[in-house]
């Protein structure tokens, strides 16, 4: 590997429903090497992954022959700090140590830049620290309830819970370098999408040749 490469990141996240996955999948289509925090997760906890013996230590009962109850987990967790806490401290340091195999991996240096998305990214200091810009993907909160409702078949109640938990929007839009308005079609989107997609190009080059020359 080149020792004066040096990746471009560029962390995505939005709220519930905002539509980071589709953002997402188009940045991936155009070339990105897209790293999926939530994926990460979901692959460390499917059946017989390699967090659920310590998830099944800290929450007894939760994992059953090898598979996460995820809703049982989620009841416990949800309204209790300490649980959510300990539950972290469990994930996130797995979650961490496979993006950044990813981050150095060779398909990840092949691409013109990396998207990290990670629903959270403000929140974490180590996803911050990672990035070299933000982009939000937004919209509105009824557009959240009735994105969520219509295809997660989750109750709308639940939608606003997950809402008050996650940061304010306003405040999210306030960290981000750039914003994508996802409150219409996905042609609309992808338009976003494309148009950033050349920044994003432009600025890692030039992030490259700085690093050549250092």
């Amino acid at each position: 590997m080149n020792a004066t490469h040096r990746n471009f990141v560029v962390g995505l996240t939005g709220g519930i429903g905002s539509g980071k996955s589709s953002a997402a999948a188009r940045f991936e289509q155009l070339g990105a090497f897209v790293i999926d925090a939530d994926a990460i997760s979901h692959a460390l906890t499917a059946p017989n992954g390699t967090a659920l013996d310590a998830i099944n230590t800290a929450f007894h009962g939760v994992v059953t022959d090898g598979v996460l109850d995820r809703a049982a987990l989620r009841e416990r967790v949800f309204h209790a700090p300490a649980e959510r806490t300990r539950l972290e401290a469990i994930v996130h340091p797995m979650v961490r140590m496979t993006t950044e195999a990813l981050m150095a991996s060779e398909q990840a240096r092949q691409a013109p830049y990396i998207i990290h998305m990670v629903p959270l990214l403000f929140e974490s200091n180590n996803s911050r620290e990672r990035i070299d810009c933000a982009v939000v993907v937004d919209v509105d909160e009824s557009t959240q309830i009735e994105r969520v409702t219509s295809t997660r078949d989750v109750p709308a109640a639940t939608v606003r819970q997950i809402i008050a938990a996650q940061m304010p929007r306003d405040e999210r839009l306030r960290y981000a370098q750039f914003v994508i308005d996802n409150r219409s079609d996905l042609a609309a989107l992808h338009d976003q999408v494309e148009r950033l997609h050349s920044v994003f190009v432009v600025n890692a080059k030039r992030v490259e040749e700085v690093a050549a020359c250092t």
